[in-house]
């Protein structure tokens, strides 16, 4: 196999590596309205498969999360969230695909 091969599958696998390590984040954030920090952890405190407008505001209202690479710091979990914020992330968020909306008469 010629040179030019392994540099071609290098350059098509790098960006597939790279997105592949973006979307593993190792340290969640979770910020009050007034910059708080209310948790810190290496699993996400809401379903990542969900967008995060539709379910952060149900953990903490006016809130903000931020999420990297970096699990430094992240080893020591950090849980403050308000019990029934707890609540509603077990069991309140739908799991499946959300259902049409009924159109407004």
């Amino acid at each position: 196999m010629s040179h030019r091969f392994w540099l071609a599958s290098a350059a098509a696998l790098l960006p597939a590596l790279l997105a592949a390590q973006a979307a593993q984040a190792a340290c969640y954030i979770v910020y009050t309205a007034d910059q708080q920090v209310v948790y810190r952890a290496q699993t996400p405190p809401v379903d990542m498969s969900r967008q995060l407008h539709e379910t952060l505001p149900l953990l903490v209202p006016g809130g903000s999360m931020v999420f990297s690479l970096d699990s430094n710091g992240c080893e020591l979990e950090f849980n403050h969230l308000p019990v029934a914020s707890r609540a509603i992330r077990a069991s309140a968020l739908p799991l499946g695909p959300r259902a049409p909306r009924a159109p407004r008469g």
